[in-house]
């Protein structure tokens, strides 16, 4: 589905019409050849998709925790994206169509995301895959005890990682401790 941005940069908020109309709608990937690390969402939400913007919903600490993490001199606005390839970072998702919760999705539809995220890192060929959500990977992945942190295994090559999931409905993580474990990736990533 053609997606039209309603807000830009930094612009308006999203109407509650528009929210409701990005339901099953997709956005770009920012993705580029070998970067050092792919951040994985699960999968767009409405905010995100009637923006064009990964990671767009007020709420969401996925760019305080990349800049705490020191992936990123500054806080990007979700709007300054296409900027993380400049850094070596990428975005993708696990799940294409946009929902109002990642709870939506079905076991079949994170299995099939995960088979076409590995055909997209063959082709890619990042060195580090960071998918932010434990549950979406132990499911897609058919990893049913798979903690935080690194995986034994490589996805097509990469080293992989598994971080919380950043969205506002996490309450686990505060933006300090997502930050730290962030931090962690980015320390594993200039180690090797």
């Amino acid at each position: 589905m053609a997606m039209v941005p309603s807000a830009t940069r930094r612009g308006p908020r999203p109407t509650r019409e528009e929210l409701a109309a990005a339901a099953d709608r997709t956005i770009p990937d920012v993705i580029a050849p070998r970067l050092d690390v792919l951040f994985v969402g699960i999968n767009p939400g409405l905010w995100s998709a009637a923006t064009g913007w990964h990671f767009a919903r007020p709420g969401n600490r996925f760019w305080p925790a990349l800049h705490r993490g020191g992936f990123i001199p500054r806080q990007l606005h979700p709007s300054e994206q296409g900027e993380l390839l400049d850094c070596g970072l990428g975005i993708t998702n696990m799940v294409a169509r946009a929902s109002a919760r990642a709870d939506e999705l079905t076991a079949d539809e994170l299995l099939a995301g995960a088979d076409l995220l590995t055909a997209k890192v063959a082709r890619y060929r990042p060195r580090w895959v960071a998918v932010v959500g434990v549950t979406a990977y132990r499911i897609g992945f058919t990893r049913p005890k798979a903690a935080f942190g690194p995986q034994p295994e490589l996805l097509a090559g990469a080293r992989l990682w598994v971080l919380p999931n950043p969205s506002g409905l996490n309450a686990h993580f505060t933006v300090a401790t997502l930050g730290a474990a962030f931090a962690e990736l980015r320390a594993a990533t200039t180690a090797g």
